[in-house]
């Protein structure tokens, strides 16, 4: 059986104040490099050779010089150096938030949003942090937190599940957007009665939004029918803005739609929305995590 004995590895001090001795040529240079005594430097010196059973040094004129044995350790050792200067960085980088990996999903309101700003925020501070994206339904993302696909989740309209956890970011009412010149943006407030005399593009039955408002129209006395039916918020903007119609959304997509001439009014019955971030209660949030959700913060705290 072949003998193993920890004492005859050099470790990465070792290493380290073998190549400092090659480097400087004298124990004197090389204990001032390292800030070691120069018998210190000796006693290293006599240390591994003991270690690995043959010399590394031959001494002349007061220099030291490397044996071709030593010289043959160092050459392997150099993928050593590497591999302890790459974690290193890493270490220094996640110490700084520098580098890493970030995984978001998001409903549709905040991920072309809020969500998306936060991201080009983080780009700009962050640009080595590479980051997962994706825009999925309501259960999609909680199934998503849930499996751990995703680190964080952005919702709205969230109600407390099992498993998860959350933290509210942001509260408010839906609203009416339509052009500028549409008959509606004279109304100080618009409501059902209001819209029914204009060509309506609802939110679609079963999303979260989409049944907020579907509950406050149905409860309305006359007969109310929608001209266009749209998954998404940002979708109904889209229409609006190319005047199809008016549409009623929420006031994160509203503000998030700055690209589209549209003009935004209350709404009324009052349709309050919520804004969450959602993660699995069984993981701990990462340092970029929660600077994520810091970013997120930042900007649905300075909506309206």
């Amino acid at each position: 059986m072949p003998f193993y004995s920890p004492g005859l590895w050099m470790n990465l001090r070792q290493l380290e104040i073998l190549r400092a001795i090659v480097r400087y040529g004298t124990t004197v240079a090389t204990a001032q490099a390292l800030g070691l005594s120069q018998p210190a430097i000796s006693n290293a010196i006599k240390t591994m050779e003991e270690q690995v059973g043959f010399a590394l040094f031959q001494r002349l004129n007061n220099r030291i010089y490397p044996t071709p044995e030593a010289k043959l350790l160092l050459s392997d050792a150099e993928s050593i150096f590497e591999t302890h200067k790459r974690l290193e960085r890493r270490i220094h980088d996640l110490r700084t938030n520098r580098a890493g990996q970030l995984r978001i999903v998001a409903t549709p309101p905040l991920g072309y949003g809020a969500v998306a700003r936060a991201i080009r925020e983080m780009q700009i501070k962050k640009p080595r942090v590479q980051t997962f994206f994706d825009v999925r339904s309501y259960s999609e993302v909680l199934d998503r937190i849930e499996t751990h696909h995703s680190e964080l989740g952005f919702v709205v309209g969230y109600k407390d599940q099992a498993g998860l956890k959350s933290e509210t970011l942001y509260r408010g009412e839906m609203v009416c957007v339509m052009r500028p010149d549409h008959p509606l943006a004279s109304h100080a407030i618009v409501d059902v009665k209001a819209l029914q005399k204009h060509r309506f593009i609802a939110l679609e039955r079963g999303t979260q939004l989409g049944n907020a408002l579907r509950l406050v129209i149905d409860q309305a006395e006359d007969k109310f029918r929608s001209a266009v039916e749209v998954r998404a918020g940002l979708t109904a903007c889209t229409l609006a803005d190319a005047g199809v119609g008016v549409a009623v959304v929420d006031p994160l997509t509203a503000s998030s739609s700055g690209k589209f001439s549209l003009v935004s009014r209350p709404f009324s019955p009052s349709i309050p929305i919520s804004a969450s971030v959602v993660w699995a209660e069984s993981r701990s949030l990462s340092r970029l995590a929660n600077l994520f959700v810091q970013e997120v913060r930042k900007i649905t705290d300075h909506h309206p």
